[in-house]
């Protein structure tokens, strides 16, 4: 039976009462600096949804590098302060806005809005949505979105076209990104080496993964004694001057993947300095790979963004996760409140996986 107007009306109405009587706990990122001082909790009013939207209960977001980068505000789009901050999220939606097809209250969802996500209810649009598993737990959920895809991607998208039985280096072999990705590269049945520091080599190996300390003086040449032949791809989320030793390990025909920028060294403000280094090798690499002079090699930037690939390979990782091909690392669970901390730790660089935060 369809709805009058009336009784819509009346419904919204009800919402609205609803969103009015139950404040919206979040989390500001209110300038540069450290997190203690700027990633503060607060409260606002709970979002309706307006046309072609839903409002999700958030019940796990991520904590990532961008999060970092927007705090010293050295992210290449850095949000105007204050925001609320926010990369990815798990959860189920609550109400459902005019114009909405294919989704109904009850559903279990993730998403990649970017930024909003710290906060326990959220409006979205529905046209950027994912199912996700109803039985899944929400930190690993969670954790497949941003880091996961991003992963998936760049090994079955950008270099579908490496075969089991070649190697590959994977930087932050024990971080968020490259702990999944060198699980998926093993999978493939492909040889990795994963850059990680000494305390965590123990884990990179239990991926299945071959240890090698990122802090190495001359890393081209330890890679070049465990692949004397060289490497078919590296997988680089440092940036700056590290991508001309990943290119020197590169075999001829071979792919290096640029899919962030550290921002060590880095004064906050200033924006998007800390990428320009993998630009700028990025388009002087194309113009020569053209003109025939790299040897067949090739540079690549990475950015992950929803949209129909998203939601598919956010599918195949949650049934990789759940047939236990996957095991995502959970470095720590924070309520929201505890939001800095879990900044904080990653700044620290001390643990294995992704933190998250459980409204």
């Amino acid at each position: 039976m369809s709805t009058t107007s009336a009784e819509r009306t009346a419904a919204a109405a009800t919402a609205a009462q609803a969103a009015d009587a139950e404040p919206n706990t979040l989390v500001r990122m209110t300038g540069s600096g450290e997190p203690e001082q700027h990633i503060v909790p607060a409260e606002g009013p709970r979002p309706t949804a307006g046309k072609g939207k839903v409002v999700v209960e958030v019940q796990a977001a991520g904590v990532s590098y961008a999060e970092v980068q927007m705090l010293q505000h050295l992210h290449p789009f850095p949000p105007k302060f204050p925001f609320v901050p926010g990369y990815d999220l798990v959860g189920t939606i609550t109400e459902v806005g005019p114009g909405v097809t294919g989704w109904k209250a009850g559903d279990r969802i993730a998403a990649m809005p970017r930024q909003g996500a710290w906060q326990r209810y959220v409006e979205l649009p529905a046209k950027t949505l994912a199912a996700a598993p109803a039985d899944m737990d929400a930190a690993l959920a969670v954790s497949l979105v941003t880091n996961g895809v991003t992963a998936y991607q760049m090994l079955h998208r950008l270099t579908k076209h490496l075969r089991p039985g070649q190697t590959v280096l994977v930087h932050g072999a024990s971080g968020g990104v490259g702990a999944l990705l060198t699980q998926l590269a093993v999978h493939h049945g492909l040889r990795v080496i994963g850059t990680a520091s000494p305390a965590k080599h123990d884990t990179v190996r239990e991926f299945g993964a071959e240890p090698l300390d990122y802090r190495t003086p001359d890393l081209a040449a330890a890679v070049r004694l465990l692949a004397p032949r060289g490497v078919d791809a590296v997988f680089d989320h440092i940036g700056g001057s590290g991508l001309d030793v990943a290119w020197k390990v590169l075999v001829e025909g071979g792919t290096l993947v640029s899919f962030d920028s550290s921002v060590a060294g880095y004064r906050p403000g200033q924006w998007f300095q800390p990428h320009v280094p993998a630009l700028r090798r990025t388009v002087a690499r194309w113009f020569t790979r053209h003109l025939g002079l790299t040897g067949g090699r090739r540079m690549t930037m990475y950015y992950v963004k929803p949209g129909e690939a998203f939601n598919t390979d956010y599918a195949e990782l949650c049934r990789l996760t759940a047939e236990g091909v996957l095991r995502p690392q959970i470095a720590g669970r924070h309520p929201l409140g505890g939001a800095a901390a879990a900044v904080r730790a990653l700044l620290d660089g001390a643990t294995v996986g992704k933190h998250v935060l459980i409204p």
